[in-house]
């Protein structure tokens, strides 16, 4: 984003033109680049619906899938009675973190694997214990094997809390929870409770009750939307949601708040979508060798048309096919299944880049969008919003903190070379005398920095978090979470309208790249 801004006609509108559109933009609402994006190649858009176009109340929405979960747990899976009195902290868990399934642990680590925090269900696992149990090599590179589940997703957050939660549970309460179930068995159960609660509709069946209840109004969206229509894009949705839910949502999404669980729908959302695929079944939608077939759905009945790549066919035997003129802007198809090779051909795009893709989930969206696709991308980070807020408001804290950091490190290299004089230098009594008395005084001194340094850092990642600190950081090195961001998302930014605030042919540009000995010399 902090890159030359361009206009309609290519021209070039000036670096202190893109300064003063950062400038006028919320630091919450900015849109932030790691690989450069031209606005100008981009042919189509496509958006995710759930936790992207639709943003799901985390008080509300996650508390009710965990309240589901528990109780599956109770009812079919025949765990005891007294899990139906817990409660679930929307607040406590935060994305990024991995479960090591096998030992009941959570843990916040790295870009390089390092764990940085690790608890045993809500107990703080000592320095010691964390190196003597993650310190090998061998472990760190075992992170994504089948021990191990990764929270980064928001719809993950309530089934981390409530493994948590299992864990202690089990450690505490002997006999409550059969022997035979180890915590990868726990962590299974979870897992299986939540499919079902997706199952039989029941999550879905409430927010449709009350959406206002669940999700969050946003008047961005429709502005935005508008804004790439207008600029010639085609406009599309994926969603792994079926289609009566994405009706549902989508009708609260463009306005229609007043609707309660009797009223009528309207497909008057669909004006601003060239075309919607719903039950895509990402992230395999994105491997054109999946031999999903795909279907037309016909909007008011919810019944599915055989298609041949997206073209309605005939029924055997049936009359000559004519499709009910049932949507208001009929250019828009409403289609269930397939994979992206349907996609391409319905978008009628000849590159991959010309493609932009905005979603929520690193794995299901992202990644294989960017890896295997090459198509453009941008992740929607909500929790980015106060985070940016924090950093921008914290200049002097990290100042303090950078002084700190310096100054320790100038008394640890004194205190070494000390040493070092003292056990291989070849000094007399009163140099050995002087020397240790110099010693003893810088390490008074450095436990205190030491001490202050450590504190100060404690306190400044707890503005962010009370337990995890910082989303993108552990201590000093980005997390795991932030290096997935690095890596796969082209852009991101806190809310999909953020993406209405900047021109539809901005050319986003990265920052510069610092290895660590251009870091150390131009930050001085």
């Amino acid at each position: 984003m902090d890159g030359i801004n361009v206009c309609e006609d290519g021209e070039v509108l000036g670096v202190q033109s893109s300064s003063v559109e950062r400038q006028q933009i919320d630091i919450g609402k900015r849109i932030f680049c790691n690989s450069a994006v031209n606005m100008k190649n981009i042919v189509a858009v496509g958006f995710d619906m759930d936790y992207t176009l639709a943003q799901y109340k985390p008080d509300t929405f996650e508390s009710l899938a965990y309240d589901g979960t528990v109780e599956k747990l109770v009812t079919n899976l025949g765990y005891p009675k007294e899990l139906l009195e817990w409660s679930f902290d929307w607040t406590y868990m935060v994305r990024g973190l991995v479960l090591d399934k096998k030992r009941g642990n959570i843990l916040k680590m790295d870009r390089h694997k390092y764990v940085k925090v690790a608890y045993h269900g809500f107990r703080l696992i000592s320095k010691n214990e964390k190196v003597a149990t993650y310190g090998s090599t061998f472990t760190r590179d075992a992170f994504d094997g089948p021990d191990y589940a990764h929270i980064d997703t928001l719809f993950s957050l309530a089934e981390a809390y409530l493994f948590a939660q299992l864990v202690d549970f089990k450690d505490t309460s002997p006999g409550k929870i059969s022997e035979a179930k180890d915590y990868s068995r726990i962590y299974s159960d979870v897992r299986s409770a939540v499919d079902m609660c997706h199952r039989d509709g029941t999550l879905k069946e409430m927010v449709a009750k009350d959406p206002k209840k669940y999700i969050n109004e946003d008047n961005s969206i429709v502005p935005m939307l508008k804004m790439l229509k207008t600029s010639g894009r085609a406009v599309f949705i994926v969603t792994n949601s079926l289609w009566d839910y994405t009706n549902v949502v989508m009708n609260f999404v463009f306005g229609a708040r007043t609707m309660d669980g009797s009223s009528s729908l309207s497909l008057d959302w669909l004006q601003h979508f060239d075309f919607v695929i719903t039950g895509s079944a990402k992230p395999g939608f994105f491997h054109d060798e999946n031999r999903a077939n795909i279907f037309m759905v016909e909007t008011d009945s919810g019944k599915l048309v055989n298609t041949d790549n997206g073209t309605p066919l005939a029924q055997v035997g049936g009359p000559a096919l004519e499709l009910p003129d049932q949507i208001p802007n009929k250019h828009c198809k409403v289609f269930q299944g397939g994979n992206v090779g349907h996609l391409h051909k319905l978008l009628n795009v000849g590159s991959s880049s010309q493609v932009l893709y905005v979603g929520d989930h690193i794995y299901g969206d992202i990644l294989r969008s960017k890896k295997i696709l090459g198509w453009r991308t941008m992740l929607i980070v909500p929790e980015l919003e106060k985070e940016a807020r924090i950093l921008s408001s914290s200049w002097e804290t990290r100042k303090k903190l950078q002084l700190l950091r310096i100054e320790r490190e100038q008394i640890e290299d004194q205190t070494h070379h000390l040493k070092w004089s003292l056990d291989h230098g070849n000094l007399d009594g009163v140099e050995k005398e002087d020397t240790s008395s110099k010693l003893e005084i810088l390490e008074v001194q450095g436990a205190r920095v030491r001490a202050a340094h450590q504190e100060s850092q404690r306190s400044y990642h707890q503005k962010f978090h009370p337990v995890w600190g910082q989303l993108m950081k552990t201590g000093y090195q980005n997390s795991r979470f932030a290096h997935q961001v690095e890596r796969f998302a082209c852009l991101y930014t806190s809310q999909v309208g953020n993406l209405g605030l900047y021109s539809p042919a901005k050319y986003y540009r990265p920052g510069e790249d610092f290895m660590a000995h251009e870091s150390d010399v131009l930050t001085r």
